[in-house]
């Protein structure tokens, strides 16, 4: 109940957010400014924050973070270039399913949720565990997109992006104990908090501009949104604890991984010259959804346990 009360919450920001565009208060340049501010910003501060408190988060779970990590998106890579197929024939289309089964939006809805359900300290494991799809989204996102099976445009400079470098900064001050000052951690933890209701904000007023249409009628959404939402999440959950991974950080990987599609599916429809009319679709239909499926899916695993 808690799970559905936390997700209830961040839903009525998102319509807040859905209300001010229609209103005029929200859209245009203001909405990339300030989606630019969250992601260069605010973001990077609210992973910092979640390192800056008077206990440290766990050291020794830093190397199996990443490791989950990266294997979670080795798999991820794999389902993307073969089950699409099993759903249409469109060769563009399965890119299209193939990006949104393999890429969630965590740094928008991801930490903010993460957070809510496991505690603060817990963005700090979801950002590792999130640290490869900075090299998987520009190589293997951009192919899917472009329907190619080229190098796509990835450039190294994303390593040393504003949220990477907060990750990588957040790792240091872990595995060394450092304490930070409340001087420095507090305006640092005041700032990212502005990362959960402004990004919330910013999606609410980006989906007011989907139409429904024949959205609804669409097979193929569905069916994707099932796979995002339920059935890879599931499946990694299962893998890895067979592989006795620990349960914490299993936990929080199948949450993130349980997101709804990545806002940077469009952005790259754009870029690319690509309809991107299926993958708003996929990004409208599997937000509204992980309103009800993420708290259920987290209920689950815990009567598993």
């Amino acid at each position: 109940m808690e799970d559905l009360q936390v997700m209830v919450t961040l839903f009525i920001i998102v319509i807040l957010g859905y209300l001010l565009r229609k209103l005029n208060y929200f859209g245009g340049n203001f909405d990339k400014k300030l989606s630019a501010l969250i992601i260069d910003v605010t973001c990077p501060l609210l992973i910092l924050s979640s390192v800056m408190g008077d206990e440290l988060p766990d050291r020794k779970l830093i190397l199996p973070l990443l490791g989950v990590g990266f294997a979670t998106y080795i798999l991820l890579c794999v389902l993307a270039f073969t089950v699409p197929r099993l759903i249409t024939k469109d060769t563009m289309a399965q890119g299209m399913i193939g990006f949104a089964m393999m890429f969630g939006n965590v740094g928008f809805i991801g930490y903010p949720i993460v957070a809510s359900i496991f505690g603060h300290q817990a963005i700090f494991y979801a950002a590792l565990l999130n640290m490869p799809n900075t090299f998987f989204i520009f190589t293997a996102g951009v192919m899917l997109v472009k329907g190619e099976r080229s190098r796509g445009s990835f450039n190294w400079k994303m390593f040393l992006s504003p949220m990477m470098l907060s990750a990588y900064i957040a790792t240091i001050i872990v595995a060394f104990g450092i304490h930070v000052p409340h001087l420095i951690g507090n305006p640092v933890t005041m700032i990212g908090n502005i990362t959960v209701p402004g990004s919330l904000l910013v999606i609410g007023s980006s989906l007011s501009e989907i139409k429904f249409g024949n959205m609804l009628r669409d097979y193929r959404v569905y069916v994707t949104s099932l796979f995002r939402l339920v059935l890879i999440p599931l499946g990694l959950y299962g893998v890895f604890r067979l592989c006795h991974v620990n349960e914490l950080v299993n936990e929080i990987n199948t949450v993130v991984i349980a997101m709804p599609v990545a806002a940077f599916g469009v952005m790259f429809c754009m870029r690319y010259n690509r309809d991107e009319k299926l993958m708003t679709e996929l990004t409208f239909v599997t937000t509204v959804l992980s309103v009800i499926t993420i708290p259920l899916l987290h209920v689950f695993i815990q009567s598993l346990n």
